[in-house]
């Protein structure tokens, strides 16, 4: 439990308790605050104290006390998995585009997580003393492809430590909209949140993470779209997807930073019907995590793995073809 006292100053004077609580204290909204002290944990003279609306006076004094979070625990559910690898330590899967990896708002269930927990069981020594996976990387909900997931402590340090230092090496392959100009290189910025939206990333100016994505034009349809390998180099959130984005080759299907007005570029290009409907309809960011390389953390030899490309990509792929 987190215990914070606050002396009302001349600053403070008149003003509602609520609004003095959300300005003093950092990282609680106040909405929140409001909330503890509806459910007594602020306390003035000894006593709970709950009128967020009373004008607070010189010199009072308040006590707030935050109770400890109580994490919600995945329960364990068999969902099928596509295992490429596995052994005492770690395993390597092939995750689907519709799985979510961890439980969170909106997916309380049915995500990687709660799969892993049933399919590894006992096997699971655990991460931090809790028996869970140790999930080294993440791959958005809509990108499919090769994860790393250690069961013990040993592997989830040592695989975090080659991401860390970049020799864990992961490759992508995405479809992207027009032709990249030039047909390979390395694109280097800043990533951040966005300015406005912050459930989105960008680019930014200053002030964001180093990022970098090397690229490769592996294979180009006209000026309609093409295919692209992606190597990271940094693992900011949504990188590839930010980075394509920021040379306008935006990844077809992106719903968050995909290309803006696709049905004038399409008719611009006189798309077939058939082709117009498959780049346009594309359901998801066609992302898809194809080689991963790492060394194995605790018998160190090195593991190499690939998966082609789902489905929905290939197929998308070979109506291109026919332009």
């Amino acid at each position: 439990m987190q215990t914070i006292t606050i002396i009302v100053e001349e600053a403070d004077h008149g003003q509602r308790l609520d609004r003095v609580l959300a300005r003093r204290i950092e990282g609680f909204s106040r909405a929140r605050l409001q909330a503890l002290l509806a459910e007594g944990h602020v306390t003035r003279d000894g006593a709970p104290f709950g009128d967020a609306s009373h004008k607070v006076r010189l010199h009072e004094g308040y006590i707030v006390r935050v109770p400890a979070a109580i994490e919600a625990t995945p329960q364990a559910q068999i969902i099928p998995l596509h295992v490429v690898y596995e052994d005492a330590d770690l395993l390597v899967l092939n995750k689907s585009a519709d799985m979510v990896v961890h439980p969170g708002a909106g997916n309380h269930d049915g995500t990687l997580v709660n799969a892993l927990l049933a399919h590894c069981g006992d096997s699971l020594s655990g991460i931090g003393g809790v028996k869970r996976p140790g999930i080294v990387h993440r791959l958005d909900k809509e990108t499919s492809g090769l994860m790393v997931v250690a069961k013990n402590d040993a592997a989830h340090h040592g695989l975090a430590a080659q991401l860390a230092d970049r020799s864990l090496k992961r490759v992508y392959q995405a479809i992207v909209w027009g032709m990249p100009q030039p047909a390979a290189g390395r694109i280097e910025t800043q990533i951040g949140r966005h300015s406005t939206n912050r459930t989105k990333m960008a680019v930014l100016p200053s002030g964001g993470r180093d990022a970098i994505t090397d690229y490769k034009t592996l294979k180009t349809f006209g000026l309609m779209a093409s295919l692209v390998e992606c190597r990271l180099q940094t693992g900011r959130t949504h990188q590839i997807r930010v980075h394509m984005a920021h040379i306008q080759n935006w990844l077809v299907g992106d719903p968050v930073y995909g290309r803006p007005s696709v049905a004038r570029f399409l008719k611009l290009h006189k798309a077939s019907p058939e082709v117009a409907a498959a780049l346009g309809g594309f359901p998801r960011q066609a992302l898809h995590a194809a080689q991963l390389e790492f060394i194995h953390p605790l018998s160190h030899n090195k593991v190499r793995l690939e998966a082609p490309l789902p489905a929905d990509m290939q197929a998308l792929l070979d109506t291109l073809h026919n332009i």
